[in-house]
């Protein structure tokens, strides 16, 4: 057997034990960073969802024909996809006869609300590993007051041993703070970059959409409107935009 191996968990259990009580703070942060670490990973692996390929495209078809009601039931099929909710929002109010201001606030407001589901707790990470850094400095300096004021009563054939050991064990807070802090910090640059990337493209697709019902609507929503000759020229164009 291997006595390195089995030393090595009682080596750590003993530099813990050394830190003093500000090494249950950062074990504490430690856990809160691995489980909010998990939690993230998880939400963007399993409920972060795209809207299909093509999603614009098929909600276009819909929107050229004056059919808000079919674009809205389409886009509640994608329900799990942010995109498509915000869709079904905005062609749910051009099917009530909504103006181009009401859709644009309704729209903003569930872009507004999706965004803070993507970017809900991710900035914990970031203040975990900060906290965790000055808990693990400021155990260290509180250790190192603590055994200089041992040394300076000891005997001097002794002050030297005791010097190097308590500065060992006061080290042993800082260790275990960066131990914590570093994952932290990582774990928020990646999660950060992603959900910026989330909501530059949801924000854009947004945009997208948004200008189609606008465009698409003429400002006339009466149900006379949408089927009368008015429409097509903006249904000619539109087809051009289909087939592009």
């Amino acid at each position: 057997m291997d006595v390195a191996a089995v030393q090595k968990p009682f080596f750590l259990i003993s530099a813990f034990e050394g830190g003093g009580v500000f090494m249950y703070f950062i074990l504490a942060f430690f856990v809160l960073t691995v489980g909010l670490i998990t939690e993230r990973a998880i939400f963007f692996a399993l409920k972060i969802k795209a809207a299909p390929a093509g999603f614009r495209k098929t909600l276009l078809a819909s929107l050229i024909r004056g059919e808000f009601r079919n674009a809205e039931t389409y886009a509640k099929s994608f329900a799990q996809a942010s995109l498509a909710r915000i869709a079904a929002v905005g062609a749910g109010l051009r099917a009530n006869g909504a103006g181009d201001e009401e859709v644009q606030a309704r729209m903003d407001e569930k872009l507004a609300q999706e965004i803070s589901q993507i970017d809900r707790r991710t900035g914990f990470l970031a203040m975990y590993g900060n906290v965790s850094t000055l808990l693990g400095l400021l155990g260290t300096i509180v250790g190192m007051i603590h055994s200089f004021a041992a040394v300076a009563s000891a005997n001097p054939a002794d002050r030297a041993m005791m010097l190097s050991k308590g500065i060992s064990e006061a080290m042993n807070c800082t260790a275990f703070g960066l131990i914590t802090a570093i994952p932290a910090l990582v774990a928020y640059a990646y999660f950060q970059n992603r959900t910026d990337r989330l909501v530059s493209e949801l924000t854009e697709s947004t945009t997208e959409i948004y200008h189609d019902l606008v465009f698409l609507s003429e400002g006339d929503l009466s149900p006379k409107a949408t089927k009368s000759s008015k429409r097509a020229p903006a249904a000619g164009i539109s087809e051009n935009i289909l087939e592009a």
